[in-house]
């Protein structure tokens, strides 16, 4: 998706959920002085090679979903290729299963995603305003091929192809790099494992935006969008021309 389809639908979710520019951009700067030079440039080069013409299988973490049931899907001449949203790099690696992309915003278990990378995954991290002191600790440990984004204007070493969560931006990339299809495994909108109030309605919050962010790629996107069901049926994503606010 291009930036300009896409900047309207994040102004709103900022606005709706208060981010400040100001912080999203000292995160953004910090990841990119951070990336090694060989990953600065040009990521969607390295990006679009691995994922483009392929069946996509966006990998989320809903409880008890489980790595994906490859089995249950016809061959296909190429192969799906895996794109981990953050912690689901874990469940995929317990699989055996080695995503072509991680999809994280460092707030998973990073080691499965480091480990993830040693193995060949491309690791794509994206810079927000709260995980500033994740990137400082992280970037520098991973030990392979890299690429950034954040939620501004593209830049030469960072990019913006839309989303917003980790799996809603995996599924965003999918499309921009000309996936085939998108098949959406292991998401749940409406599970919310934290206890603390206010933490809870937090996520909820962002969870009604990520099905709505998926809902406006359905409508506006390249590569049909599908919900992957543990019957191992798929269902097309319902599309939506617009994003509510959740307020």
């Amino acid at each position: 998706m291009r930036y300009e389809t896409w900047a309207p639908q994040y102004e709103r979710l900022r606005s709706d959920l208060g981010f400040a520019w100001d912080r999203e951009r000292a995160s953004a700067d910090r990841l990119a002085e951070l990336l090694p030079l060989p990953y600065r440039a040009d990521p969607l080069a390295r990006i679009v090679p691995l994922l483009r013409g392929r069946d996509v299988i966006v990998v989320g973490l809903a409880p008890g979903a489980g790595p994906p049931p490859l089995w249950k899907l016809p061959a296909t001449d190429p192969t799906p290729a895996l794109v981990a949203a953050d912690g689901a790099a874990a469940t995929c690696l317990g699989a055996g299963l080695v995503p072509s992309v991680v999809a994280t915003d460092l707030d998973g278990p990073v080691p499965a995603e480091i480990e993830a990378n040693r193995r060949g995954s491309l690791v794509l991290v994206h810079a927000h305003g709260d995980n500033r002191p994740a990137i400082d600790e992280w970037v520098p440990q991973f030990p392979a091929a890299l690429a950034g984004s954040w939620a501004g204007p593209p830049r030469e070493a960072l990019i913006d192809v839309g989303g917003f969560t980790d799996g809603d931006r995996a599924a965003y990339l999918a499309d921009h790099a000309g996936a085939r299809r998108i098949l959406l495994w292991g998401f749940d909108f409406e599970e919310v494992e934290e206890t603390d109030p206010a933490a809870r309605e937090r996520k909820r919050a962002k969870l009604r935006w990520a099905r709505e962010l998926l809902g406006f790629l359905a409508a506006n996107g390249g590569s049909p969008l599908f919900s992957w069901r543990r019957d191992g049926s798929l269902v097309r994503y319902p599309a939506g021309n617009a994003v509510a606010s959740t307020r």
